[in-house]
């Protein structure tokens, strides 16, 4: 399955917030590598969190890259001489107050994902447990990080 987060999405947990969830609807993405999503209801509770917006955007976006890199054949040594590597990205774009009174900002949370060309088929199950342990630890830590992001303490 492609990435096509179902509705609503159930947030991480995190300190002050009760059973967050977002809806979302699809989007115009920036670009045509990519899919993109915009928060158009909030659940649960969330003092001071809004939706999407023009001026305070609330989006979540996934790039694939344009062209797929692939493997060249092995040289005489029998040894790949480079490995390309396919970058995605998953990006989540909220508008959020520098200062009160002073006009939104954009902040951005980004996970790149740098695939070694032929890793995809070559060791599939590998690739999915990387990404099984980053996406349930970031899960599990939600508040954590959140916490971490706003006392600058790790």
């Amino acid at each position: 399955m492609s990435f096509a987060p179902s509705t609503p999405v159930t947030g991480g947990a995190q300190t002050g917030f009760t059973t967050p969830t977002y809806t979302i609807a699809a989007d115009t993405p920036p670009d045509v590598n990519a899919k993109q999503y915009a928060v158009t209801a909030i659940g649960g509770t969330q003092a001071g969190v809004n939706t999407h917006s023009v001026s305070s955007p609330f989006t979540l976006s996934m790039f694939r890259p344009k062209v797929f890199k692939v493997l060249k054949p092995v040289n005489s040594q029998n040894v790949l001489p480079d490995v390309p590597y396919n970058t995605f990205k998953v990006i989540t774009r909220k508008g959020v107050l520098p200062l009160a009174g002073q006009a939104a900002r954009n902040m951005t949370v980004t996970t790149v994902i740098e695939l070694p060309a032929g890793s995809d088929t070559a060791d599939a199950a590998n690739v999915r447990a990387a990404l099984s342990l980053h996406i349930g630890a970031l899960s599990a830590q939600s508040a954590g990080v959140g916490d971490t992001a706003i006392s600058g303490v790790l």
